[in-house]
């Protein structure tokens, strides 16, 4: 059975579907999206055709959820819904393959403050996914607010469609934590040119760029009215006398990004410091499951790509073709881990910022759990994981199911927040489709569509 299933078709899922297909093996990529290149090179969705173009050996599979990963002899079965989420025709469809590519990529982190909970309140990625894929911008006057470099292209999306960016706040001091680090630095100079570009954005646009600076609350009556931000000291403890209110409808905040562990945990692989742990080939601890991307740890498109690259060719690998090592790919990877070290020792997210909620602070959103009912059911009753936190505050079990709040609440009540992603079923999935029939294409149907496509086995 030389296939291979590739999950997520951003820069990691597209290196790594094209790499395995280079060495003659069929490729099956799945992804959500309904264009290839994920919230990197997202593409207009309303525009026709795809700036992407696949070798004959890889379907894509496009508007695709993956629900279920389950062991099968001599592989894995990959369960998926294929349609659009809220379509009525959406069709269940399981494939089997010999090895996986994991490239599920992350989301962004929101941390909570008075007011988040208010309509204007949005992600980062939510809001450049918006100005990037439907030319849309969240509101005419917009705060970006966090940490990290990927505020710097948010900002410039939401001038490209026409907003007013009011201010980018900081967090942290993004200077200084470089100079930490050089030769971490050093290794992400290419990435000097794009981040000139968007600092020239910002600069012809008058932009004020603030760092140790943050949103800490939003006010409005039904919807954003302004904001306050405020000066931090080096734990994120807003400074006093420090505030200033902005007038704003809209807030974009983004303070790094959190993997997407569900399907990793269902393919059984180990988890350390919040990551998809892999070797140098970026094979899991699951037998012929890959990994590469955001999942692996956070660094960037490049060095997504690259451990893609060597995903690809290791997964070919495993299912017995010809491979010859990807030296220079995996040498990208090794540069590239450098400069993530650097980035995220550079952009932490420090503790003050549980200071900036009060009690009435809603910290989980879908389920309305405030900051005061959270510590109470922590210290009322014995919460010593997850699934006991949940239980008893509310915390993570609505619409999102934590994948929100999940690691604000457990870093509250100081337990791991790796079980907000342990589930059986990875995606929301109706009851009707789960009582469902899926065809599932088994080896031999394998073989026979891929010497439709060209394959030779």
């Amino acid at each position: 059975m030389r296939r291979i299933v590739v999950i997520g078709a951003g820069p990691a899922g597209l290196a790594a579907a094209n790499a395995a297909a280079l060495h003659g093996v069929e490729v099956v990529l799945i992804d959500a999206g309904a264009k290839l290149g994920g919230q990197y090179h997202r593409q207009d969705a309303l525009a026709a055709g795809d700036r992407f173009e696949l070798p004959r050996n890889v379907e894509h599979v496009a508007n695709a959820a993956v629900w279920a990963i389950e062991p099968v002899d001599g592989g894995h079965r990959v369960h998926l819904r294929v349609g659009p989420a809220d379509g009525p025709d959406r069709k269940g469809r399981a494939v089997e393959a010999r090895a996986l590519v994991l490239a599920t990529g992350a989301y962004d982190r929101a941390l909570p403050f008075p007011g988040w909970d208010l309509p204007g309140v949005f992600t980062a990625g939510a809001a450049q996914a918006m100005a990037k894929g439907q030319g849309v911008a969240v509101g005419d006057r917009v705060v970006v607010g966090g940490t990290g470099p990927f505020l710097l292209p948010v900002a410039a999306s939401l001038i490209g469609a026409g907003a007013r960016v009011v201010e980018v706040a900081e967090a942290n001091a993004a200077v200084t934590g470089w100079l930490a680090n050089p030769k971490g630095a050093l290794a992400g100079w290419s990435k000097t040119g794009e981040l000139m570009r968007y600092a020239g954005t910002l600069a012809r646009h008058r932009v004020p760029y603030r760092s140790r600076t943050a949103v800490i609350e939003a006010h409005g009556s039904d919807c954003v009215e302004s904001v306050t931000v405020a000066r931090l000291d080096a734990l994120w403890n807003p400074v006093p006398g420090s505030e200033r209110r902005l007038e704003a409808d809209a807030v974009a905040v983004g303070f790094g990004f959190t993997p997407q562990l569900e399907l990793a945990l269902a393919a059984r692989c180990r988890v350390e410091d919040g990551f998809v742990a892999v070797d140098a080939v970026q094979g899991t601890s699951a037998p012929g499951v890959f990994a590469a991307g955001e999942l692996t740890g956070i660094g960037g498109a490049e060095l997504a790509a690259s451990e893609g690259a060597v995903a690809g060719a290791a997964a070919a690998k495993f299912v017995g073709a010809a491979v010859e090592p990807p030296v220079r790919a995996m040498a990208k990877v090794r540069s590239g881990r450098r400069f993530a070290a650097a980035l995220n020792a550079a952009y932490p997210v420090r503790s003050g910022w549980h200071d900036w909620l009060r009690d009435d602070t809603i910290v989980c959103r879908c389920e309305e759990v405030t900051k005061r009912a959270l510590f109470r059911a922590v210290d009322e009753r014995d919460v010593g994981a997850v699934r006991s936190l949940k239980l008893v505050s509310g915390a993570g079990l609505g619409l999102c199911q934590g994948r929100v709040c999940g690691r604000n609440v457990a870093e509250l009540a100081g337990v791991d927040a790796t079980g907000f992603a342990k589930r059986p079923i990875a995606s929301p999935i109706r009851l009707a489709e789960l009582a469902e029939e899926e065809p599932v294409e088994s080896p031999i149907d394998a073989e026979e569509s891929g010497r439709a496509l060209g394959v030779e086995y």
